[in-house]
């Protein structure tokens, strides 16, 4: 079978399982913030625990065992840029905080029958390409200039050429440390759900890595090494839905897909699936603008709450847990401008 085939194939079933957690295992970004800090309580933010810790461990088992190159991986191929990660962050977490919901999120709704959702999508979908390849790509480039690594953009290589421990050890340290966390708060424990669809969760980040790696080898180059991000990938999709271009099918497009088909199974199963709207225009701007921010924000990032907050998050790359501190802190920014009655 043609690799690109493989790769949709791959993009879909891992993306599908993403959305099964995101429906039955209540793995969400804005919702695991809403429901810390307004409703106090941790317990879908101590499943990131679960989903990071898993994902860690397994990423760099597999490099261990020359099963993949972490290097290899987009987080790790560029210079980081820190004031582009907590900018981007700043700007997708605002708009995560009008819209309601990430990417991830959105596309997560919109398996459950939600056309505010889709909205959401599309707006993403266009704003991200606007910034990426369009009448803003030069602004973008200049004002975050993207440079080739030629050194170590990982914490654990980082530790390892500092104190001469082995990355692997760096790594079951971090992932064991964030899985104990999440386990130390009891309510957790008791969800058995949830801890089972954030283990799958993590495997399903690690197993992109994988996959694409093996055929990224297999295709000499032809398939580039990718995780699951939800916001140029949107663009991507739009465009091959409308002119099967733009690269075609491959793990982007299977990613996107999957999310929604697992979203829709995992609603159904829940009886949570029903079609909704806009309750006003008001509303519909918000989220709009919110949008269009998340376009923005992830492109100057190089990823989204889960192509950052996950994905490099999960490799260890010095900008995962840098632009999930700005998501996290500009979208409470933009909860709080909300409680106080700000609309834009």
């Amino acid at each position: 079978m043609d690799e690109t085939i493989l790769a949709a194939l791959l993009g879909l079933c891992s993306g599908c399982v993403l959305g099964l957690a995101a429906r039955l295992g209540q793995f969400c970004t804005f919702g695991a913030i809403e429901s810390a800090y307004m409703g106090k309580d941790q317990l879908r933010v101590r499943l990131w625990g679960i989903v990071l810790g898993v994902a860690i461990l397994a990423i760099y088992s597999l490099d261990a065992l020359d099963q993949l190159d972490i290097s290899s991986t987009p987080y790790h191929l560029l210079k980081w840029n820190p004031i582009a990660s907590i900018i981007g962050g700043l700007f997708f977490g605002y708009g995560m905080g009008l819209a309601g919901n990430c990417g991830f999120g959105a596309l997560a709704r919109v398996g459950g029958g939600d056309l505010r959702s889709l909205v959401a999508v599309i707006v993403m979908a266009i704003s991200s390409y606007f910034i990426l390849s369009g009448p803003l790509a030069s602004l973008r480039v200049s004002i975050f200039p993207t440079i080739p690594a030629n050194n170590t953009q990982d914490f654990a290589n980082l530790i390892h050429n500092i104190l001469g421990l082995q990355p692997i050890i760096v790594a079951i340290t971090i992932s064991l440390g964030l899985i104990i966390w999440a386990l130390h708060f009891k309510p957790l424990r008791h969800e058995y759900t949830m801890l089972i669809w954030g283990a799958l969760a993590g495997l399903a980040v690690a197993a992109a890595f994988w996959g694409t790696s093996y055929l990224n080898i297999e295709s000499f180059d032809e398939i580039s090494v990718q995780g699951h991000t939800f916001t140029v990938p949107l663009g991507s999709t739009l465009l091959f839905m409308m002119t099967a271009s733009s690269g075609g099918l491959g793990f982007p497009v299977g990613s996107v897909f999957g999310v929604v088909f697992g979203a829709f199974i995992g609603s159904k199963i829940k009886g949570h699936f029903r079609w909704e709207a806009c309750d006003d225009a008001r509303e519909l701007g918000r989220q709009t603008l919110g949008a269009i921010l998340m376009g923005f924000g992830s492109v100057i990032a190089i990823g989204c709450s889960i192509g950052q907050g996950v994905s490099a998050f999960s490799t260890l790359a010095f900008s995962g847990p840098v632009t999930l501190f700005a998501i996290v802190t500009g979208c409470i920014i933009s909860i709080n401008h909300i409680l106080t009655g700000y609309q834009p």
